[in-house]
């Protein structure tokens, strides 16, 4: 494992201007032209580019509880083959993470991965929506965040006294939207394409219903929410106009929501489930419209790992795709090459915004910084194969799919934990 070496002929971020960087003892020492010293390990790296490593606010590594889908060891193993150095990890593990002990099991074994492991812990003890969990004592134990993932709280009493809370603890609230007896058992987006197929869908007015509730609670107490994988057009609607009315609401989606639709369910394939679902053309481009304008902030992936035993019956499958080794190449693919977002914007989008969000260090590439970051072949064109990623499951929405862009090395604590140059 590289730990003293140097990259020639890159292109920090969007520049033009290719040159050399020097990493030693954890730090990139120089940046420059021509970089020569004794003993580094050289890598030619062709003009290929450099960003900051990124950061998924939102995946679910199934540890403790459900480590026969994925663990914390090859959940980060599979954040690194993507190009991906920081996470925020979902609470709805087998303990719910409500207590010091569960935080301390998952932090334990983060601790070598060279992966930065962040945990959320629960908004409502055992995710019952019905007593809030001690957030100073979850905060004191490394809890980064709070969210119920997998399912709302369901008392808005309960919602508005929690986010009361986070005025004083700091901790980002992150919700999961959706409305469980207007979903009453759905397991696809309820329209034409369900029709169709003579399945249950999920009404959109389920994730509708409940951005409206999170974002007027938090209002009311002035806190901060952060709505979670918005699908809908609606809801990324009704969250840009409850920013131009100053209410502190961010927002984040995912890669399959800007670039697949429901049209994806006919073949009857369960890896293309997941929660929220798979919309219309015109929630696609509502979405995509938000991300350019700003109305997004973030891009995570909801990395949810299941067997391929568990997704072989469409209508009984669990909800949830993996995501973390292509949620870069996707976004480039998606919209960088299309033209809808600049590379710059890819890095506010998935490294800046959501390390910012959590009030974590933002990482950047100039000298004297920690070395964190991921090498990117911008052109790179390869074909999803399911078999061949690196998480224990390979539930992706995105197999067989060409993509252009790939993340080629990625950089942790000045160590090289990932490299297919």
């Amino acid at each position: 494992m590289a730990d003293n070496f140097i990259l020639k002929n890159v292109r920090i971020k969007d520049s033009k201007t290719p040159c050399d960087i020097y990493i030693s003892e954890g730090v990139i020492k120089k940046t420059g032209s021509n970089i020569s010293e004794a003993g580094a390990e050289i890598f030619d790296c062709n003009g290929f580019n450099v960003i900051p490593g990124l950061f998924d606010m939102h995946v679910h590594f199934r540890d403790p509880g459900f480590t026969h889908k994925e663990d914390i060891i090859t959940g980060t193993r599979s954040a690194l083959a993507g190009g991906v150095t920081g996470v925020l990890c979902m609470p709805n593990t087998n303990p719910p993470v409500d207590n010091p002990g569960t935080l301390k099991y998952i932090y334990d074994k983060a601790k070598n991965t060279g992966v930065e492991v962040h945990q959320t812990a629960c908004i409502t003890k055992g995710m019952k929506s019905q007593e809030l969990c001690d957030y100073e004592i979850l905060k004191k134990a490394g809890a980064s965040a709070l969210s119920d993932d997998g399912r709302p709280v369901e008392n808005a009493e309960l919602m508005r006294k929690a986010l009361e809370l986070t005025n004083e603890n700091n901790l980002l609230i992150t919700s999961h939207c959706e409305d469980l007896s207007i979903i009453n058992g759905g397991i696809m987006n309820k329209g034409e394409i369900s029709r169709r197929l003579g399945v249950k869908g999920m009404d959109r007015v389920s994730e509708n219903m409940i951005t409206a509730r999170e974002i007027i609670l938090a209002e009311s107490v002035g806190a901060r929410i952060h709505i979670a994988h918005v699908s809908t057009a609606e809801s990324v609607e009704i969250i840009r106009q409850a920013k131009k009315k100053g209410i502190r609401v961010t927002c984040e989606t995912c890669p399959h929501y800007f670039m697949l639709t429901d049209e994806k369910l006919l073949a009857r394939d369960a890896d293309f489930r997941m929660n929220p679902p798979l919309r219309t053309r015109n929630d696609v481009e509502a979405v995509t419209e938000g991300i350019i304008d700003g109305t997004i902030d973030c891009i995570v992936t909801d990395h949810a790992p299941h067997t391929a035993e568990e997704k072989q019956i469409f209508e009984k499958a669990p909800n949830g795709v993996v995501g973390l080794e292509t949620s870069l190449s996707a976004v480039l693919t998606g919209l960088y090459h299309t033209g809808k977002i600049s590379l710059e914007r890819v890095i506010e989008l998935m490294s800046e915004t959501p390390r910012r969000l959590l009030g974590l260090e933002i990482h950047d590439i100039k000298e004297g910084e920690k070395a964190d970051f991921t090498l990117v072949d911008l052109n790179r064109e390869w074909t999803v194969e399911p078999d061949k990623l690196s998480s224990k499951s390979h539930n992706t929405v995105f197999k067989g799919m060409r993509f252009r862009g790939r993340p080629l090395m990625t950089v942790t604590e000045g160590k090289i934990r990932y490299n297919i140059i």
